[in-house]
């Protein structure tokens, strides 16, 4: 459809029939984009917008020469010029107003690409347009009104340049996630001579590593990998550590058809250093490029679960990007053509400095190793709140048990119950407090563990070995609210703030009395995770509570505030009944432990209405390292959670 446009002076017109312009007027009304009466700027308008969405009809085309070109075309070629940024069209504006100069007319557009990473990249071109003997104003179609340096054929390709990803340090400074050497290990389809043979022999190799070095490699799918390959694919088994692959190297070098790749990949110095917490790093999964295609591609290193997921962007940094001119080669596929158009160098990552001690951390999770039940252990600085270490046992991978757990604390929690007694003057660690076989509360009865009975014994002895009917029977003697009191009093409940997710513990309040009684020891519905209770522990030994503290950069905002100073006299008490749990009362399996007196609380919780089911414990510090251990469904907490202890202590003493 022609346009017509109104009459502009000076120019010689002929005459047209009534009718005809009725039917013009009409079809400018409908399509303003090139309506005379904004004069060329309507049309560079309607340019632009038709740009963005992709339907140029509204728009009249020429090319240099003057020969009219179909917006079809026209739309085809804008896309294709485009390349690789075509699924995102650019913001587009026009400059002021167009400059005519007779029929010729020029106008100035602004471009912004928006580019992976919210990178932008803008820039100014010139839009020529021509006024016909129809007066009507067509735009001057030429690859350089996309960008100044496109010719016909040409194609805008971008290149994206990782900058190194940033490492994980200790609290001295020093990296603990680093690259390590790997071999990769895996087979030539072509050179295999005995495929059952092969895979038999290589699953008994994997099970010979020390298990520590490397998870459970399974096989089972290998038979069908290898005769789906091609002959000379390199079809991957295992990456295992270089220590690991040189454990069994002289078992499976040598096997018709094993390959092996050397390179380096961001690992802890152990496969279980700190492996919750730290998280990992992989090539980007499937769910990593469908859930952000503006941030990954294939082949990008990308930080799941713990720190490395939480801090991704920081430590990944920012890749660099350009956007270069590409043209299709002899066989099609496009070729850089050397011409690059915008560049930005990539920038590396800003590593995160942790309060972790790689020998605490070691320690810890040597001490786990052989655990075959969840469990977890934490260690924290008693002069400064840093956690030294988090270890978590056999269990998914991702899951940090040390600092999300909701568990009861079990007999643990009598460290926080004694001190309530102790600030309100109910008991003082002489007084005789009755320990009987069982002990009932509104139609419910309580008892010991083994269903031992003390007799009339002073607190501290009920303390030391532990005796929840002695507990049970002072519980009155707080209140409603005066188990949770202490509770806070030693940080938990608190609003802790550590850079990643922690539960600081919720303490039973307002309960019945048969509520407050098995509160009193732990049970009820009192829960706390290993990190809450390793920091009320370190806040025992210190004399008041200090929020544990992990990261050191970035330093998390909102950190909770030290609380006040503890009542000496109740602490001095609560600290020297901690030491007799380990001289003559529960925990005395670490009375010989090198070093530094160990002070502790033994603690057996029951998760369930089964008295059979229940969580081993076990808080304390020795010298300036207060810790946590909990065993799930580990029994009683001298048989689990106290061996745990000592291997962790004994090593930290090596």
């Amino acid at each position: 459809m022609r346009l017509s446009y109104p009459h502009r002076p000076g120019r010689t017109r002929t005459p047209r029939p009534i009718a005809l312009l009725a039917v013009t007027a009409l079809a400018a009304a409908a399509l303003t984009a090139c309506s005379g009466d904004d004069g060329p700027e309507g049309s560079v308008d309607a340019f632009l917008a038709g740009w963005r969405s992709g339907d140029l009809q509204a728009v009249g085309f020429i090319d240099p020469q003057g020969t009219k070109l179909p917006a079809d075309e026209v739309a085809q070629e804008l896309k294709d010029l485009s390349g690789e940024l075509a699924a995102t069209p650019p913001a587009l504006r026009r400059q002021g107003d167009a400059k005519v100069t007779k029929d010729i007319a020029t106008a100035t557009i602004h471009v912004e690409w928006t580019l992976p990473g919210d990178t932008r990249w803008g820039y100014d071109r010139p839009v020529r347009l021509s006024r016909g003997d129809d007066d009507q104003w067509r735009v001057i179609w030429e690859p350089q009104l996309v960008q100044e340096k496109l010719t016909e054929g040409d194609r805008l390709g971008l290149r994206r340049d990782v900058g190194s990803r940033a490492g994980v340090l200790d609290g001295a400074g020093k990296p603990v996630v680093t690259p390590r050497p790997v071999v990769r290990v895996g087979v030539q389809p072509g050179e295999v001579t005995d495929v059952k043979g092969l895979v038999s022999k290589l699953d008994a190799a994997f099970k010979a590593i020390r298990p520590a070095l490397v998870p459970a490699v399974d096989l089972s799918d290998l038979p069908k990998r290898i005769a789906e390959g091609g002959e000379g694919d390199f079809v991957e088994v295992v990456t295992l550590r270089d220590e690991a692959y040189r454990q069994i190297k002289s078992r499976i070098y040598d096997l018709p058809g094993t390959k092996f790749r050397s390179e380096k990949l961001d690992l802890a110095p152990t496969r279980e250093f700190a492996r919750a917490l730290l998280g990992s790093v992989d090539p980007a999964q499937a769910d990593d490029l469908t859930a952000h295609p503006d941030k990954y591609t294939a082949g990008d290193l990308v930080g799941h679960g713990g720190l490395q997921g939480r801090y991704d962007d920081r430590l990944r940094g920012r890749p660099g990007l350009t956007v270069l001119i590409e043209r299709p080669g002899e066989d099609g596929k496009l070729v850089p053509t050397g011409t690059e158009v915008f560049h930005r160098d990539p920038e590396p990552g800003q590593p995160l400095k942790t309060t972790l001690d790689v020998a605490t951390q070691n320690a810890a999770d040597n001490a786990l190793r052989d655990e075959k039940r969840r469990a977890a252990l934490v260690a924290v600085r008693i002069s400064d709140g840093a956690v030294l270490a988090a270890a978590n046992g056999p269990g998914p991978a991702g899951e940090n048990l040390a600092f999300t757990a909701q568990v009861p604390p079990g007999s643990t929690f009598k460290m926080v119950t004694a001190l309530g007694l102790l600030d309100k003057g109910a008991v003082t660690p002489t007084t005789p407090v009755d320990c009987p076989k069982t002990f009932t509360v509104d139609g419910r009865s309580f008892k010991n563990s083994d269903n031992f009975a003390l007799g009339s014994v002073p607190f501290r002895t009920d303390f030391a070995k532990s005796c929840n009917t002695a507990f049970a029977s002072l519980a009155p003697k707080l209140g409603a609210d005066g188990l949770a009191a202490a509770g806070r009093s030693l940080g938990l409940e608190g609003q802790w703030d550590l850079g990643v997710d922690a539960f600081t513990g919720k303490v039973s309040v307002n309960g019945s009395p048969a509520e407050q009684a098995a509160a009193a020891f732990g049970q009820g519905t009192t829960v706390v995770s290993p990190l809450a209770m390793a920091g009320a522990t370190a806040a025992v030994a210190r004399g008041r509570f200090e929020q544990p503290k992990l990261l050191l950069d970035p330093a998390p905002a909102k950190p909770a505030p030290a609380g006040p100073e503890l009542k000496a006299e109740s602490v001095d008490a609560v600290r020297a009944m901690m030491r007799e749990v380990v001289t003559t009362g529960t925990g005395t399996a670490l009375k010989d432990v090198p070093g530094k007196p160990v002070y502790g609380k033994t603690g057996t919780a029951e998760y369930d209405n089964n008295p059979a089911h229940t969580h081993a414990w076990f808080v304390g510090w020795q010298g300036d390292i207060a810790f946590a251990v909990f065993v799930e469904e580990g029994g009683a907490s001298t048989a689990t959670a106290v061996p745990v202890a000592e291997r962790f202590l004994r090593a930290l003493s090596r």
